[in-house]
């Protein structure tokens, strides 16, 4: 008789390549490292071919399984020839994780159009090609785990920042459609919702007192986010644990989208 997996050994991803875009740095470095400590062969990504080096150079230096691969996400022909050779390279492409994204800020009558353009292109175009590009290797194997970072602006609105709500909203409504053509080919897609975190693209926020404070008192568990704390989910829904998960969108906000 077959004994059940132990729940533990469920979440291993021992031997399965992922890539994460945008992962030089900040959330996107946080997930590919988790992803990697739970036995993943991890695909750095980003533009800066210096940060990404000394990103793979720093998880190298914790035993962790790590490759990089500098392509701009913005760029469909450029994603497209990356996935190729990353499967040509190391092996088919089990986990994509869609992490690359950019902030632009002003009031809505105000907001440029060459800065709503840019925005687009990078924080949903950009999902949109890689996880085509990914998927359509996955469709013939006939298993696969998609995972697009969404955010509590999938769900909520902030001044000044418009057009990120709305690509962020595409990026979760994105996610359920996907769900809903790849599950039956054995593809999950999920998405991942951060709150606000301590990062470098949030250090302004962080060093202003008077929204800091706001944030802090908005949010239940009283406290900005480490970037850590989102590397549990990425796991989970990248593993079999996660295997009956599809169309979901796991907000790790500490219950900021629950509060009024």
């Amino acid at each position: 008789m077959n004994r059940p997996m132990n729940v533990l050994d469920s979440f291993r991803l021992d031997g399965r390549l992922a890539l994460v875009t945008g992962s030089s740095s900040g959330i996107g470095l946080a997930l590919a490292r988790g992803l990697a400590q739970a036995g993943a062969r991890v695909v750095l990504n980003g533009r800066d071919a210096q940060r990404l080096a000394q990103a793979r150079d720093a998880l190298r230096g914790e035993g962790l399984a790590v490759e990089a691969s500098g392509f701009d996400v913005a760029e469909r022909a450029a994603v497209d020839a990356a996935v190729e050779a990353i499967e040509r390279d190391l092996g088919p492409i089990e986990i994509l994780v869609n992490n690359a994204g950019i902030q632009r800020r002003a009031p809505f009558v105000d907001f440029a159009a060459a800065d709503w353009d840019e925005l687009m292109r990078t924080n949903l175009d950009a999902v949109f090609h890689a996880a085509q590009a990914v998927a359509r290797r996955m469709l013939p194997r006939g298993r696969g785990r998609i995972i697009n970072i969404c955010s509590v602006m999938s769900e909520l609105g902030r001044p000044g920042i418009v057009p990120y709500t709305a690509s962020k909203g595409a990026v979760k409504m994105l996610t359920k459609g996907m769900a809903v053509d790849l599950g039956p080919s054995g593809i999950t897609v999920n998405g991942i919702g951060p709150g606000y975190f301590k990062t470098e693209l949030n250090r302004k926020l962080i060093d202003d007192a008077a929204f800091s404070g706001w944030l802090v008192g908005r949010t239940p568990l009283r406290r900005w986010g480490e970037v850590e704390e989102l590397a549990g989910a990425a796991v989970f829904l990248a593993s079999d644990a996660g295997r009956f998960v599809n169309g979901h969108i796991l907000y790790v906000d500490g219950g900021l989208t629950a509060s009024v």
